[in-house]
């Protein structure tokens, strides 16, 4: 039997990769209870988003091939008897699962196909009612994927290219996403607005395109039928290469034609003009263009037609899950801001400290912006780790709610996101040795860095809020009385914690080296 392969309660959207596990994160606990499934496309990224889930009090579990059997078929099991609400897995995961009340499909990382696409969102909304599908898109990815084909034979990497171009030509395309599903399998959408998905909701503004639609056609005349996509859009523009160049295109009167206008400009005409069926792809080799007889026909009696530029997603790397500095962006709340500072100033008259060692510019720069109004939100604050929340953070959260409920401030909803140990980095590694007491030039050797950046790696550490016990080197590398008189100077005279301004007012005495040394053994003491 054979049905149609729209699935009318299925909302597919595309979303730019950046802050990615921010929005998974945020996107799970507003559909708290509901199951999901999230789709990447390595193990390891299973066990990372898994990890990073979990340590934000989701009910979690990770599915790959790489785990033995008997740990996948509990999980699974967790999943389908609701122990857990969300599976992070690779497409090893969810063949025959029997599972109709899945209500949303993510995938982290964009599939290699549009049938292992369409296959993975159909494991949503089995049951009838609603299911989100949300797909996170960078062009990175597709690099990267493009690179994992090398090495394979010439015709599977065509192949793979071209089954990668149409994932691409649908993440990109600004056309409702259920009439470029369904023309992909060879089935026609009637309706201008299928009313559930990105495209059709927010629709981009449309332009009129008969002219480029019409000189786009003239160009695949001219060229015939034995070149793909890249190859027309090449023509179009003008791009001179050695595959132009090969079949003395660059002569024809039709190269350039179109190089008042880019690549995303003429890749939106020429996906139009595939769903509008003026032009066909022959699929069974590698994607040829060619242009039909209606395409024939709109070239004699062009005819009003609407396109939809393409979408441009912002590349950039899914690195949100520790907060980036805060910068004077006139972003943070000036009010707020003027009184977290006062209120430091209170604590560390109190205090007996430098307000810098209660916490940095950066870190109340954050606060005015984030809000936290416990001290388990707090501890996602640049700059403030568990132990610096503790010690600190209770007059500064007690300020913030107050603030906030006299202004009715409507809080973001980032703080939720907390963040797991880097454990690629060298920070672990780091810690684990100053606990055990070892030499810092052993440790910088055993990560190959110099001591420069080892004393870097240190400092950042300290300044975001980890103790630790840093003296048994400092005794031994620094003369106790310059220790001494640099660790009074940053207690007593400094204004900031400054490297420039200490190296001015202690003076040649002391190599940079030494002052560096002090100050994180008084940052970590006083400060975490």
């Amino acid at each position: 039997f054979k049905s149609s392969f729209n699935r009318p309660n299925l909302f597919y959207e595309v979303r730019s990769k950046i802050n990615a596990t921010k929005e998974i994160i945020r996107y799970i606990k507003s559909n708290e209870g509901k199951s999901g499934i999230i789709y990447c496309l390595s193990r390891k990224k299973v066990e990372e988003l898994s990890e990073l889930l979990a340590a934000n009090n989701i009910k979690v579990a990770p599915y790959h091939a790489g785990m033995d059997a008997a740990t996948r078929a509990a999980n699974q099991d967790k999943f389908l008897h609701e122990q857990v609400d969300v599976i992070v897995a690779t497409i090893a995961f969810g063949m025959g699962i029997d599972k109709p009340d899945v209500r949303y499909v993510i995938h982290y990382d964009i599939p290699k196909s549009l049938e292992g696409y369409y296959q993975e969102t159909g494991r949503a909304g089995r049951d009838g009612a609603g299911g989100h599908c949300i797909t996170f898109y960078s062009y990175k990815d597709i690099q990267k994927l493009e690179k994992f084909m090398q090495g394979k034979p010439l015709a599977e990497q065509e192949i793979g290219r071209l089954l990668l171009q149409e994932t691409v030509s649908y993440a990109e395309s600004s056309v409702c996403r259920r009439k470029t599903l369904l023309h992909y399998f060879g089935e026609e959408f009637a309706e201008e607005n299928c009313g559930c998905c990105d495209n059709c909701l927010h629709p981009k503004p449309r332009f009129e395109g008969m002219e480029p639609m019409k000189l786009m056609l003239q160009v695949l005349q001219s060229i015939g039928d034995k070149f793909k996509a890249d190859y027309l859009i090449n023509m179009l523009v003008g791009r001179n290469n050695a595959l132009i160049k090969s079949y003395n295109h660059h002569k024809s009167e039709w190269f350039g034609v179109g190089s008042d206008r880019n690549d995303r400009f003429w890749g939106a005409v020429v996906r139009q003009a595939l769903i509008l069926g003026l032009v066909d792809k022959n699929i069974e080799n590698y994607g040829l263009l060619s242009i039909n007889a209606a395409g024939e026909e709109f070239v004699r009696h062009s005819h009003s037609v609407m396109i939809a530029a393409d979408h441009e997603y912002e590349d950039g790397d899914d690195d949100d899950t520790v907060s980036p500095p805060a910068g004077k962006g006139g972003v943070a709340d000036e009010e707020l801001y003027a009184m977290l500072k006062d209120l430091r100033k209170q604590v560390a008259r109190q205090m007996e400290l430098p307000p810098f060692v209660i916490f940095q510019d950066p870190s109340l720069e954050d606060m005015s912006i984030q809000y936290p109004v416990t001290l388990d939100e707090m501890q996602n604050i640049t700059g403030v780790g568990a132990g610096k929340a503790r010690k600190f953070g209770k007059p500064f959260v007690e300020l913030i709610k107050k603030y906030c409920d006299e202004k009715d401030i409507v809080r973001p909803q980032d703080m939720v996101v907390k963040s797991v140990v880097n454990k690629s980095g060298s920070k672990v590694f780091i810690i684990q040795s100053i606990d055990r007491q070892m030499d810092f030039e052993d440790i910088a050797r055993a990560r190959d860095m110099d001591f420069d950046e080892l004393l870097t790696e240190i400092e950042a550490i300290v300044h975001s809020g980890t103790r630790l016990n840093v003296g048994y080197y400092v005794d031994q590398a620094v003369d106790e009385d310059k220790a001494e008189e640099i660790y009074l100077y940053f207690k007593e005279d400094a204004e900031t914690d400054s490297l420039d301004e200490a190296i001015k007012e202690l003076g040649g005495d002391f190599t940079e080296e030494e002052i560096r040394l002090v100050r994180i053994k008084f940052m970590s003491e006083l400060g975490n």
